[in-house]
């Protein structure tokens, strides 16, 4: 499935490029305009960013969480590093090792959500902060042809932005 987004400065030149694209008897049930008014980006499916960096901020955490334990009991094995004085040295090796786990989960969610925000939610980030700014999404999905055809209609309307995307199948 291929899509094309454009980004449309205000509401009545949204309008105007979706009304030439059915003009042209493109099928409606392949147009969608996002905006005010119109669809949100959640109704149409727009990843969103914090639900992306959730999901690697978990991922990451599922990992890095047993690993810091391990490491922070090494470490206060390998040092002996009083921390509590009242619970012994078993005591303070689990504590250290909490104290490392403590950290993974920080480290986790951090680099988790750094990750989600930029990498794992692609143009997303920039859409919605347009639809947040008042501007408007036309989006257009179909073969490459019909991609082709809606592309040279709505370039009369002076987007400001023009973007086609092929979905990729997991292999």
């Amino acid at each position: 499935m291929n899509y094309l987004v454009a980004v449309m400065t205000n509401r009545v030149r949204a309008e105007e490029a979706y009304f030439a694209l059915r003009k042209a008897e493109l099928p409606i049930e392949q147009l969608d305009i996002l905006g005010r008014g119109y669809k949100t980006a959640d109704e149409f499916g727009l990843i969103n960013p914090n639900d992306e960096a959730e999901k690697q901020a978990n991922g990451l955490a599922y990992w890095v969480i047993p690993f810091g334990f391990a490491a922070g009991y090494l470490f206060n094995l390998l040092t002996n590093i009083e921390i509590v004085g009242w619970l012994g040295d078993i005591g303070n090796h689990i504590l250290g090792g909490f104290f490392g786990a403590a950290a993974g989960a920080f480290g986790a969610f951090v680099s988790g959500t750094l990750t989600g925000w930029t990498v794992g939610s692609g143009d997303a980030i920039a859409y919605r902060n347009r639809l947040n700014a008042g501007k408007y999404l036309i989006i257009a999905q179909g073969n490459g042809a019909f991609i082709e055809r809606a592309t040279q209609l709505i370039r009369q309307y002076e987007p400001e932005n023009l973007q086609g995307y092929v979905e990729t199948v997991p292999v």
